[in-house]
Parts: C-alpha cells; structure tokens; sequence
C-alpha cells in the first residue's frame, strides 16, 4: 500500500500536506510523551509516512518521519525527526544479512535519507518503515510492558486483547523485529497492535488520529484488566519495621545516608543523584518480597540502560540506625560490585566493549525512598522515573501472573551492544565541572551570582543559598531548570539553618563537592563610630558563618570520600589595611586564616580549601548597594559613581574588578588544572602592590 499526500499547497497558508502530515505527527507523539505511564523520557518512538515532492526529480516520493535516535517524544520537534525514502529502506529487505549481523543495517540507514536527512535514525527505524500502515506508535507504558513481562503473557495477550493485539516474543530491537511486525500486520489485517514480549507494544492506523486511539486503547485496556483482575497485595504482606518513617524523620535519615549512598554510586566515575520517595517506591519497600523481586531487575531495554541491570537494595529495618545502615551498605556495595563483576564476566566476549563500572545507578533503602544516579541531575531523575516504572511494571506482571523479565544474557547483550557503546562514544566531552554539586552562600546578587552562573555554565549543578529565599530562586531560574541549579534559604550565622540547606541540596542533587563561602557584608566606619553590635553582625556573617558553612560541608565531604573544594571569599583587605574599616578587615583577615587552618585539617581527605581575595567590587554588588559605596566614597573624598573607577586607578593594570572577575577565578582553583593546590589566596584585584601576599 502506498501512503499518498499529494504535496499540495494551500494558497492562503503555504503549508503543504507533509508540513500537515509532520504536525500532525508532532501533536502525537507530544501528547503520548507526556504521559510517564505511557512511555518514559527519550523512551518509544512515532512515525508518519507521506508524499512530498522530490526537489531533484519535481515528481512525489513518499517519506517516513520517525522520531531520531536520543529524542524524546514529549517535547519533540520537527528538528528531532529523521526523514528517509520509505522506497529504499524497504529495499534494504533483499540485502538484509540476518540477524548476526542486523547491526550493520543501522549504518545502512544513512543511505536511504530524504535530503540532509534531520536525526540520525534510531534501531526501532525499521519497525516503522517496514509495517504497512501510514502512522506507528512504539511505546514502553507500565501496563503494557506488565503483560510483556508475565510469564504466561501470549494467553494474557488474547485473553485481554481477543485478536485485535498479536503476542511477539522477546526480540532485540532491530531490522529483524521491524520484519516480524510487519508480518505480523500483513497476517492479521483486524490486529490494531503488538504485545513485544519483555518489552512494550507497537500500534498502527490509517490516520494520525486512529494510531493514537489504537495505541490508547490498548494501554487503557491493560490498565482496567488489571485493575479488575489483579491480585491486591503482589508484593507480598508488609514487613514490620520496613514501612516509611514519618516525613521529616524520613526526610533527615535520607539526607544522612546520602554522602555515603553517592560514595558508593561514585566509586569508579562521580555522579550526580537524585532522591524520590513517593508512595510507589515505599510501598514496594515494606513488602515481603521486595528484595526478591529486585533481584530480577528490569526488563525493558530503556530501563535497565538507565539503572543497571538490578539496584542495591538495603535489607535492613527503617528502624536501624544511621550507622547500622551505612555499614551494610557499603558491605552490600562490595557484594554488587562482585556480582556485577561475575555478570560482565560471565557474557563478555572479545569483542564487548570494557566494562563501563560495577556501582549501582538504583540505591533502595526501606522506609526511606530510593537514590537514583547519572552523570548528570537530569539523567539522575530519569533513571529514578524509569525504576518507578519499572515497580509498577512488577506490580501488574506479579498482579496477573509471574514477573519474567528477560533472561541475563539478553540484557547483557544490550547493556553492551556495540550500537549503544556507539552512542556513547559520540557523546560530546563532559564539561570540566560536570557531575560536581556546588552550594553557593550570598548568591541571589553580585559576587555570588555571578560565582553560581560561572559553575553551573561549567556542568556544576548548583545551588543559590541567601537570605531571601525569592531572591535566591529567582537566581536560580535564570540559571535553568531544576536539573541545574535550586534557590534555598540561609542565615549563615545559623547552625541549624545551614543544615537545612545543606539537607535541601543532598535530597536534591545526591550529595556535595564545592562549598563558596561568599554571604558578606559591611558597615565602612572608623573604630570609634564602630559598635559592638557592628563588630558581632560582621564577624556572625561572615567569619562564624564561613566556620558554619565549612563546618557542615565538611561532614559530608568527608563521608562521601570524593574529595571537594571550600572556597572563601574573602578579601584584599585581609592584608591590606585600609582606614575606616576596623571590623570588616579583621572579619576578612578570620576568613584568610580558616583556608589555610581547614587545608591543613582537611587534606588527608582529598579536600581542597583555597581563598580568593578581590578588590572592591562596585558593579553588582549588594555591599556597595547597601551604603558601604557611599562610605568608602567619602572616605576617599570622590563621589560614588567613580568609586569603581577610583579602585582601577589605583592599580597596577588600571582596570576595574568585576564579579565575573571572581567568579573566574573560583571555577579555575577547582578544576583539576589546580588538583595538588591548597591554602592558596589568589588575589583578583588588578594588582594592589600594598596586598600583595608575603
């Protein structure tokens, strides 16, 4: 059958039936996509087939949009679809080499694209082009991939479905599963769909509009059956002392076992974390057969890619304590590490590619919730939404019948297919701070501000800590999404507020490696206008405040075993002295001093303490904004406005500091250019000869 759309234009708008035919696609997929219990992100794919005009021949040529490799459906563009000839990738059947070698079709692919082509096609291209219907949804919703996992799934498949939906059992992606479908469509013209054993379902239809009703129908099918049909306690009877602690108790032990949890995960290659604790993930959690079913692991090849073949899983009570629990996790986590170790080995041959680390990306601790990890906070979270899908896919696989995920072997052979191992290797270099977890004090404005937008455009995941909890979130969103950097409140001069935000960041990102200690102020006065009350707000803020800060991230960086970097803000006046300035210079000269006492302190635990000292900062700053400008102004007889100016004059290279200036300067110090460098005070200050350090 041939899928025409004569490519006509309509005079009033200049759209064409592709342009059509493309939107119509886009609508689809954004739609199905935005479900999480229909597919998960950069999960499934769509497709559409229709005519265009040929620009070289003037003549029509039917085409295939089909969502590229690495999209996501739920915010797919047009940029994000490959367009090849329908023509010629069905040609491809008579050199089709067989399934040993159905990998090299991939790169046969590039030969059958429609001009400059868009995406890189996906594996899954073949199941799109080959089947004979105008649009085709693949999907990975939890239902269907339930009946794909149960062990009698072909009788559940026509128990539920009659013969409006086909069983296929377990095949890999690729041209052979493309081949099988189609077949499968040809055989069983009242079929609407596939069940793929192990793995999710395909459906098809005439029109834009039939493939997503057929493919909702069948999701919303399996839902009711279940639903109707399935057991009330698959996971088994509760466990005493295994149910979720109340939400702060929750929320605190969580944040206590995260350095530790990330320095398992982090062991071969750091990474970024993510903590859920929803409903789904306890209840699993305080069943009986939890840990049994875990063991199993995922089957849906989009799962398992992101959260390993199976998590670790703490088999102790809610009830033991932090340091019960951090103990047998790091037992466990020697126990995964062989067992990981034991599976590569067991399945690798010479030509797999080396293995790629044997920590855990799912970590469950009962009555707490589950840690998730990725090389980034976004792949973080992701790993975690996939194992929510993948409890709800046990839940309706154990529901109905028996969970019977795929066997070992075939998950190895995708974990490490050459086309994944491919993909990986075409991923652009990390960013010199990727994967680093940052915690910026003072950063809602100025020198901070500029500090938090330097580190997260360097791959750190940040977050802005101030006082005023609006400001710092605004900050934040001009930063980015969630992903890459949160606003918390701070009184720095408060212990137990410090904690809180220290606790924010571990359940946020999973852990910490790089403290800024920037939250300052100053009252510019001479020592006889100056109060006691003067001298204790800035020694709170800034030198108690720092000892507080460091204090805090010192535990978990330690606990973690990843090393890190404390920076100081502190200031050319911590050796220059100037007049009328008695307690913010001695508050600086404080702060000075802490680098290099933490340096000493903190070394033999791979962390990094090192000072930048800055001139007046004028542009920018909340300091100078609040009246210590007009102060210092008077002090040097010039007016306000050329107080910047002022301090360029009077150094070396006549230029004025900025906050990126800082901020430059705190990215470089914790980058590995300066891995062996500790207790260091760079000055950016264009060159005060009277501060240089002795």
């Amino acid at each position: 059958m041939t899928h025409t759309l004569e490519a006509r234009v309509d005079p009033a708008t200049q759209r064409t039936d592709a342009d059509e035919t493309i939107r119509a696609l886009i609508a689809r997929s954004n739609a199905l996509g935005s479900d999480p219990r229909i597919t998960n992100y950069a999960g499934g794919n769509t497709s559409a087939k229709g005519t265009a005009t040929d620009p070289v021949t003037g003549e029509p040529v039917e085409l295939l949009w089909v969502k590229g490799s690495g999209g996501d459906l739920g915010t797919l563009t047009p940029a994000g679809l490959a367009v090849l000839r329908v023509d010629r990738v069905r040609a491809l059947q008579a050199v089709y080499p067989g399934v040993e070698r159905e990998d090299e079709m991939v790169a046969a692919f590039d030969y059958t694209l429609h001009g400059k082509g868009g995406a890189a096609p996906s594996i899954d291209t073949a199941m799109h082009a080959l089947v004979d219907a105008a649009h085709v949804d693949h999907l990975h919703p939890d239902a269907g991939i339930a009946i794909a996992t149960a062990a009698d799934g072909p009788a559940l498949t026509a128990t539920i479905f009659g013969d409006k939906v086909v069983w296929v059992p377990w095949r890999r992606p690729g041209f052979q599963l493309g081949l099988d479908i189609a077949a499968i469509k040809r055989d069983n013209p009242q079929a609407i769909g596939t069940i793929l054993g192990g793995h999710g379902i395909t459906a098809w239809g005439e029109t834009s509009e039939e493939a997503h009703g057929n493919s909702r129908w069948i999701i919303d099918t399996a839902e009711q059956y279940i639903a109707e049909h399935g057991k009330a306690d698959p996971f088994g009877e509760p466990r005493a002392g295994f149910e979720a602690l109340p939400t702060d108790e929750r929320h605190a032990r969580a944040a206590a076992l995260a350095p530790t949890i990330r320095g398992i995960a982090g062991h071969d290659k750091p990474v970024v974390g993510h903590f859920t604790d929803s409903d789904v993930v306890l209840d699993f959690l305080a069943a009986s057969r939890a840990e049994e079913l875990a063991a199993l692991g995922t089957s849906c090849p989009d799962h398992f890619l992101r959260t390993k073949v199976k998590p670790l899983i703490l088999d102790l009570p809610a009830t033991a304590t932090v340091e019960e629990q951090s103990a047998r996790l790091h037992e466990l986590h020697e126990q995964y590490r062989a067992d990981y170790q034991a599976y590569y080995d067991r399945h690798a041959d010479a030509t797999s590619p080396a293995i790629r680390g044997a920590d855990p990306l799912i970590v469950l601790v009962p009555g707490v919730g589950m840690f998730s990890y990725g090389k980034d906070a976004q792949t973080a979270r992701v790993a975690g939404e996939f194992y929510l899908n993948a409890i709800n896919v046990m839940r309706g696989a154990e529901s109905l019948s028996t969970y019977a995920p795929i066997d070992e072997a075939e998950k190895f052979r995708i974990e490490y297919w050459a086309l994944e191992e491919a993909k990986l290797q075409r991923m652009p270099a990390p960013k010199k701070l990727a994967t680093r977890i940052a915690l910026v004090t003072g950063a809602a404005s100025g020198i901070g501000k500029a500090i938090a937008k330097r580190l997260a455009a360097e791959g750190a995941a940040v977050v802005i800590a101030d006082l005023d909890l609006a400001k710092a979130q605004a900050a934040a969103a001009e930063i980015g999404n969630t992903d890459q950097a949160i606003g918390v409140a701070a009184n720095v001069t408060d212990a137990a507020a410090i904690d809180q935000a220290v606790q924010q960041t571990l359940l946020h990102f999973g852990g910490l490696d790089l403290v800024v200690n920037n939250a300052g102020l100053s009252l510019s006065k001479s020592l006889l206008d100056t109060t006691e009350q003067d001298w204790d707000l800035q020694h709170d803020v800034m030198a108690k405040g720092s000892f507080l800060v460091s204090k805090a991230a010192a535990k978990v960086l330690i606990e973690q075993g990843l090393g890190g970097d404390i920076v100081y803000i502190s200031s050319k006046n911590s050796v220059f002295a100037g007049p009328n300035n008695i307690a913010y210079s001695a508050t600086k000269a404080d702060q000075a001093h802490q680098v290099r006492l933490l340096a000493a302190e903190l070394g033999e635990h791979g962390v990094r303490v090192n000072g930048i000292n800055p001139d007046g900062v004028v542009r920018g700053s909340g300091i100078f904004a609040s009246g210590w400008g007009a102060n210092r102004a008077k002090t040097y007889g010039i007016e306000e406005q050329d107080l910047g100016a002022f301090y360029a004059q009077r150094t070396i290279l006549k230029r004025e500091v900025v906050p990126e200036n800082v901020a430059n300067a705190v990215y470089a110090i914790c980058t590995d250019d300066f891995s062996h460098t500790t207790g260091l005070h760079v000055p950016v200050d264009a060159g005060v000869a009277a501060a240089f350090l002795r």
